[in-house]
């Protein structure tokens, strides 16, 4: 089969593409998906790059457990496509069957999420044309959108549910959303206004219009001069409840700042740096809650399939790459000048080819 193989920690240069990589079959309980589409996520740079360090040195290089990654990785977590073959106890009708991947790969409940294998990470991933993965995370989808649009949710929606949920949001309660144009953040402005809550979001010039027509109240530049006057500003004299930051970096305590008292502060990336400065009088004399939150439940995913098939998120499908265009793919990611998720397509070719 065609696939793009991972082949150590660096650059675009450690992805490989292949066409002579060996076909994966169903192991008893698994299924195989033909890949229709596989959608990008920060993740995949990080991983790449071993950006996520370890709680001695934030600058080691480690997969995002922060343990070594055994290479050559296919990856890829997320995968819109249909069955094609079924393991060992597996049904025969499923075959056929079009799906969309769970990629969290754990047993139990949320203790054994914080240590989940992650599809494309600890498993071979959705960069290829085939993936193989237990039965009971593909989950049947009945949608009239295309596989690339249904590659653009999984990891980013089951992460900002649970960012959500981790922060209890409730309805009529203010939120403060960063990096609101990409995946993570143009999720939480949809699930956000879903439960009723008011979004005040941050975004970078010339993506403000798209943040509200998803739902947001005001719009923030993220190169404000002083950030915390401009969301005071768009706050309209009032404070928010909660903070939901996928970018952390300079503006953590701003975001600390615009928070009422008991407000809740909640993070699951930092895309503007992961080491930050704050003056904890801030956090304990406001009695603020700080917390983390990384991926999605399996019950999150369940939530996020029914919010998919009764046709209340939007997909914001950005733009779609041939899988021997990863790279390129990758490269206009980290440009963040798009608005919304990128996919690849492995039943395309090569441009010109």
């Amino acid at each position: 089969m065609r696939a793009v193989l991972l082949t150590g920690f660096g650059g675009p240069e450690r992805l490989v593409y292949r066409e002579d990589v060996p076909d994966p079959r169903a192991a008893a309980g698994e299924v195989r998906v033909r890949v229709g589409a596989a959608g990008l996520n920060n993740t995949d740079l990080w991983t790449r790059q071993g950006a996520y360090g370890s709680a001695g040195d934030p600058s080691a290089t480690t997969g995002w457990r922060r343990e070594p990654l055994r290479f050559p990785r296919i990856q890829g977590a997320d995968v819109a496509g249909r069955i094609d073959q079924v393991g060992p106890g597996v049904t025969a009708d499923r075959i056929g069957q079009r799906v969309l991947v769970d990629p969290m790969l754990y047993h139990g409940g949320e203790r054994e999420l914080v240590t989940t294998d992650y599809l494309g990470s600890e498993r071979d991933g959705g960069f290829a044309e085939l993936v193989t993965v237990p039965a009971e995370l593909a989950h049947p989808v009945r949608s009239p959108l295309s596989d690339a649009e249904l590659a653009t949710f999984p990891t980013a929606y089951t992460t900002a549910l649970r960012m959500l949920g981790r922060a209890g949001l409730a309805e009529g309660e203010t939120v403060v959303v960063t990096g609101a144009s990409g995946g993570v953040g143009s999720a939480l402005v949809q699930l956000a206004r879903a439960r009723g809550a008011r979004v005040v979001a941050v975004a970078g010039a010339g993506k403000h219009k798209a943040v509200r027509e998803l739902g947001a109240e005001a719009v923030v530049d993220r190169a404000a001069p002083d950030l915390a006057a401009a969301l005071a500003d768009a706050l309209g004299g009032r404070e928010a409840e909660v903070v939901a930051d996928v970018v952390a970096g300079p503006s953590f305590s701003a975001l600390l700042g615009v928070l009422a008292p008991l407000g809740r502060y909640v993070v699951a990336g930092g895309i503007a740096g992961p080491v930050v400065q704050t003056d904890l009088r801030t956090v304990y004399l406001r009695q603020l809650q700080l917390i983390g939150s990384s991926f999605g439940t399996h019950a999150d995913f369940a939530r996020l399939l029914a919010h998919i098939e009764a046709g209340e998120l939007r997909p914001l499908l950005a733009g779609s790459y041939p899988l021997a265009e990863l790279a390129t793919a990758q490269a206009e990611f980290e440009r963040k000048n798009f608005f919304g998720k990128l996919v690849v397509l492995p039943g395309e070719h090569r441009t010109g080819a």
